[in-house]
Formats: structure tokens, C-alpha cells, sequence
């Protein structure tokens, strides 16, 4: 997160364009293993190349090359799982966790692209991370302190209602010091409306990424980021959100 906002702040287009292609490679590598181990390497690391591409084609505004790059991808994993023949029985698992993480993490993560180039774009995120930032932080403290009532035990056993609540007060609490500091456009019952949209999506973000973990059987995604885990443990919640705030900035406020 640190250096997302550092890169945002100081890098042109291009440079973060090139930045969150490694992220998304490095989500892929991190992803896949969670899921399929050391078993398809070579599966995974095409993958993970496939999915980088993204980046670099929305940022040229190539997007009619995704649909034959993801129609490609589709034929070329179906046909290394016919002919290099896994467990028969778990074909259709591990190849839809493969083609299923080409939608997940470059599809939803790749709006950082098209938002950066909106007017204001880098306004918008900024005030996007620290939604989230602050969602988390007040839904964290407060769900340790008073958290009594499970929110969804069955996927995220820590998380409260008293948590979730606070993360949305939170949420709209960073709306509104962002529309008094460096985006006055947005009006306070849109502020208030953005506030809760993200905070409810942010937190639908991260349950979801606690559900593959889970049927992964995994604590963590990764270990990449000593002592906080994998790159998905920092990008669960971003990744449900950027598409969100991408399409309220595109037809909400003339992006």
C-alpha cells in the first residue's frame, strides 16, 4: 500500500502501468500456488504471464485484443490439461482455478488502468485507498475492543457485526476529510453514499478473498510480505473496489 501511493504521487502513467504489471504477475504466481501447490508449473507460469499482459494492453487502450487474449488462454490451458493428463478427476478444479484467477485478479484489478488516466484519476484513487484504510483500521480496533456478534464465522470467524459497522462509519469518515482536503466535487450525500458503497464492497472484497483461503486450506496467500502474508492478503479488498469506484467516477461525475 506504502508504495502504491508513492508510485501514484510520483510515477507517470507508464511507470505505474509497469508496476502493476509485476503486481498482477506476481498475484497470478502467489494465487495459483495457493491453489494447485507445485503441481502444473508450467500451467501456472503462463498464467501468470497471460494475466501481466492485461496491464500493458488496457494501458494502450488495446481492449479488443482481451477477448482473443483470454480466448487463447482458454484454448491453450484445455488443451495442456488433454494432453500433459493430470488426475482425471481433478481436471475441471485445477483448470478452472487457473482460468478462473485470469478473470479475478487481472479483469478487476486492471481498472487501476483506465481510472489512472480519468481526470482526477489519481485523486480518486488516493481517496480510495484511504477508504479502505480507514474501513480496516476502524473495523479492526473496534471489533477487538466490543466485537461480540460474529459477522460470517463460516468463512472469517473474526470479523464482528460491531467491526463491520464501524468499517462503514469509518469509510464514510474518509470521504468526507478527502472532500475537505483535495476533492471538493464530491457533495456530502454523495460522499455519504460513496462511503458506504465502498466500505460494504471493500469488506465483500476481503470475506471472499478469506473463502478461497479457506478452501485452499491456507492461512495466508503467500509469504511474500514478511509478517503480513501474500500479495492478495493486501489487495483483497481493492480488488472489489477499484471496478466499483471506477464506474461511479466514469458515469457519476463525467470521467
Amino acid at each position: 500500500m506504502p508504495l502504491l501511493i508513492l508510485l501514484l504521487g510520483y510515477a507517470n502513467p507508464a511507470v505505474f502501468t509497469v508496476f502493476l504489471t509485476l503486481i498482477l504477475f506476481l498475484s497470478l504466481v502467489e494465487f495459483n500456488r495457493m491453489g494447485l501447490g507445485t503441481d502444473h508449473r508450467l500451467e501456472q507460469w503462463l498464467a501468470a504471464i497471460t494475466g501481466a499482459t492485461v496491464a500493458p494492453l488496457l494501458f494502450y487502450e488495446n481492449v479488443a485484443l482481451l477477448f482473443p487474449l483470454l480466448t487463447g488462454a482458454l484454448l491453450v490451458f484445455s488443451l495442456l490439461f488433454l494432453f500433459r493428463l493430470p488426475v482425471i478427476t481433478e481436471v475441471h478444479h485445477r483448470l478452472g482455478w487457473i482460468i478462473f484467477g485470469l478473470i479475478y485478479l487481472p479483469f478487476l484489478l486492471g481498472h487501476l488502468i483506465p481510472l489512472r488516466m480519468l481526470p482526477d484519476g489519481q485523486r480518486w484513487i488516493f481517496m480510495t485507498l484511504i477508504v479502505v484504510m480507514s474501513c480496516d483500521s476502524f473495523a479492526y480496533f473496534v471489533g477487538r475492543k466490543i466485537g461480540k456478534r460474529k459477522l460470517y464465522p463460516a468463512v472469517s470467524p473474526n470479523k464482528s457485526i460491531e467491526g463491520g459497522v464501524a468499517g462503514l462509519i469509518g469509510a464514510i469518515f474518509a470521504v468526507m476529510l478527502v472532500k475537505l482536503t483535495f476533492l471538493p466535487a464530491i457533495g456530502v450525500i454523495d460522499g455519504v453514499l460513496i462511503g458506504l458503497l465502498l466500505g460494504v464492497v471493500g469488506q465483500l472484497g476481503d470475506l471472499f478473498e478469506s473463502l478461497l483461503k479457506r478452501a485452499c486450506q491456507v492461512k495466508d496467500s503467500g509469504s511474500i510480505i514478511p509478517g503480513h502474508g501474500g500479495l492478495l492478503d493486501r489487495l483483497d479488498s481493492l480488488l472489489f473496489v477499484f471496478p466499483v469506484i471506477y464506474y461511479v467516477v466514469r458515469y457519476g461525475y463525467g470521467g
